[in-house]
C-alpha cells in the first residue's frame, strides 16, 4: 500500500477543496494516485449533493461581482441551510465564483434547465425542426436529431451546465455539488441578475467573457 504522506494530502486539497480526511481517504482508497483520488472525491460530491437536496436551503447569501472598471455587474443568490455555512470562507468564495461564472458567460441566462419556460424551449424545438439540413429525412431521425439539438442549446443557456471557468474538466453543478459534499449542507443557486454598461444601446463591442476568464484564471 502506498504512503500517504501530508504533502499528497494537501495537494488533493488544494485541488479539490475536499476535507483533509476525505482526502486522505480518498487517497487510502486509490493507491495514492491523485487522479483517481480525485474522482472518487468527485463522485462522492454527487452521491451527497444526491442525499441532501431535499433539505430546505433558506439561509445563504447574495454575492456581488463587479468586473473591472464597472461595466458588468452580477448579484447572484446562494442558498444554504444554516447561517453557520453562510458564514464559512469556502461558501463565501463559492459564491463569489458563481458571480465571476455568471459575468463570463453573457449567454446564460437561466440557473437551470427546468427553470427555461416551455413556450422557449417549444419555440427552440420550433426553429431547429425547420432547418434546411434537415429537410428530406423522415420524420422519426428528424426527431432524434432536433432532442439532441435542443438539449444542447437549452443547456448552453444554464449556469449550472457550464464548464467551470478555472477548471474546465467540470461543471458549475459540478462545483456545488463538490462544496455540497465538503460543507455538509444542501447548497442550491437559487437566482442571479447580469448588469451590463449601456446594455440596450448601440455601441461597439467588447469581449467581457474574455476579459473576466482571463481575470479569473491570474486569481490566487
Amino acid at each position: 500500500m502506498a504512503e500517504i504522506t501530508a504533502k499528497m494530502v494537501s495537494e488533493l486539497r488544494q485541488k479539490t477543496g475536499a476535507g483533509m480526511m476525505d482526502c486522505k481517504k480518498a487517497l487510502a482508497e486509490n493507491g495514492g494516485d491523485m487522479e483517481k483520488a480525485a474522482e472518487w472525491l468527485r463522485q462522492k460530491g454527487i452521491s451527497s449533493a444526491e442525499k441532501k437536496a431535499g433539505k430546505t436551503a433558506a439561509e445563504g447569501l447574495v454575492g456581488s461581482y463587479i468586473h473591472t472598471g464597472g461595466r458588468v455587474g452580477v448579484l447572484v443568490e446562494v442558498n444554504c441551510q444554516t447561517d453557520f455555512v453562510a458564514r464559512n470562507e469556502a461558501f463565501q468564495a463559492l459564491v463569489r465564483n458563481i458571480a465571476m461564472q455568471v459575468a463570463a458567460c453573457p449567454n446564460v441566462e437561466y440557473v437551470k434547465v427546468s427553470d427555461i419556460p416551455e413556450a422557449l424551449a417549444n419555440k427552440e424545438k420550433e426553429i431547429e425542426m425547420g432547418r434546411d439540413d434537415l429537410a428530406g429525412k423522415p420524420d422519426n431521425i428528424k426527431e432524434k436529431i432536433v432532442v439532441g439539438r435542443i438539449e444542447k442549446r437549452l443547456k448552453e443557456m444554464c449556469l449550472l451546465d457550464q464548464p467551470y471557468i478555472r477548471d474546465q474538466s467540470i461543471t458549475v453543478e459540478e462545483l456545488v455539488k463538490q462544496h455540497v459534499a465538503q460543507l455538509g449542507e444542501n447548497i442550491q443557486v437559487r437566482r442571479f441578475v447580469r448588469f451590463v454598461l449601456g446594455e440596450g444601446i448601440e455601441k461597439e463591442e467588447t469581449d467581457f467573457a474574455a476579459e473576466v476568464a482571463a481575470q479569473m484564471g491570474g486569481a490566487k
